[in-house]
């Protein structure tokens, strides 16, 4: 099936690849697994974002903006490649983080940060969303023009990325591997638009398999199930895309049990599945998104709930920097 092809920004290196992990499916006890590298995007040290950036810097291209203004945590994945993407094409970049700026020298994505150029404002005792549209006026006060990227890229432009992802993958599993054949696939899952994409995506190539998220964070928006706002992220995609289908949250898979003790802490499921990896198979995971869905897509296996002779995909959607923030946590 055909979707509307949208205005974009060459920003990564594509396709990523699609490779074996046969020493780590031999550990496991499952016929095969694969890892799509979307840690291999290029942007800074690669990662899921650069996906979404290209088709939301594009809009902000063409909208006239000079400043991209986005938030997350310090150690934000989606902050360092939009302010890579800032970099890259000439704009200028306003990251507002979440807590207060560190005492001591910055490391991991919050160094990137830093060196790519973009100005940080800390949102102290507030969410960082509350400051957003704050720091947005304040721009357009002083005369800058800037475009506002939701926390983690999270629209349907973004989401757009992972639809057309989706299709890559289905393009390079030809001669590799029958996209039928592979059971499920397994991915991080926070603010939405990798998930919502995928699903979209799934049915643009008619794949008959599982999405399997695996939550990333404890908190869910107030009054709407995350289910829900999956759904309603995929039909707004669905629309821009230009293609016929409705979707329900019943359409979204999405394991909540293994959050442990919230967003960006570090426990012994994550540091297992990321030493286990690195030392099976030479593959480096994070330790807030990759680390924890691999140690869900491990745990789903131990308990059968992915069978033995499956063919399992996991998307690894990067964040390598953030382990040297981590380090304390991880030895």
């Amino acid at each position: 099936m055909r979707a509307r092809s949208l205005p974009r920004v060459s920003l990564g290196h594509f396709p990523t690849p699609l490779e074996e992990l046969p020493r780590l499916a031999r550990h496991l006890g499952i016929a095969r697994l694969l890892v799509k590298r979307d840690d291999q995007t290029g942007l800074a040290g690669g990662g899921n974002k650069t996906r979404k950036l290209e088709f939301l810097v594009a809009d902000a291209l063409a909208r006239g903006a000079d400043t991209l203004v986005t938030a997350g945590a310090a150690q934000s994945n989606h902050c360092r490649q939009t302010a890579a993407a800032a970099a890259r094409l000439g704009l200028r970049c306003v990251l507002v983080l979440g807590g207060d700026p560190p005492t001591a020298p910055p490391t991991g994505n919050l160094l990137l940060d830093t060196l790519l150029g973009a100005e940080l404002r800390w949102s102290g005792p507030y969410r960082r969303g509350e400051q957003l549209h704050h720091v947005v006026e304040a721009l357009r006060a002083a005369g800058r023009c800037p475009y506002l990227i939701p926390y983690g890229g999270s629209n349907a432009l973004g989401a757009a990325g992972y639809a057309e992802a989706m299709q890559e993958l289905a393009r390079q599993c030809d001669g590799f591997v029958s996209l039928a054949n592979i059971a499920c696939m397994v991915v991080a899952s926070s603010s939405g638009a990798t998930q919502a994409g995928l699903v979209v995506g799934a049915h643009l190539v008619a794949y008959p398999g599982q999405i399997i998220g695996i939550a990333i964070d404890k908190e869910e928006t107030p009054g709407i199930s995350y289910t829900e706002h999956l759904a309603t992220l995929a039909n707004q995609t669905a629309e821009l895309l230009d293609t016929a289908k409705t979707f329900t949250p019943q359409d979204f898979i999405v394991m909540r049990e293994y959050v442990g003790d919230g967003y960006g802490v570090v426990g012994e499921r994550e540091r297992e599945a990321i030493r286990l990896t690195a030392r099976l198979e030479g593959l480096l995971l994070d330790p807030v998104y990759t680390g924890r869905a691999m140690g869900g897509l491990i745990d789903l296996i131990h308990r059968r709930v992915i069978g033995r002779r499956e063919t399992v995909l996991f998307w690894h959607t990067g964040g390598v920097p953030a382990l040297f923030a981590y380090a304390q946590a991880l030895v």
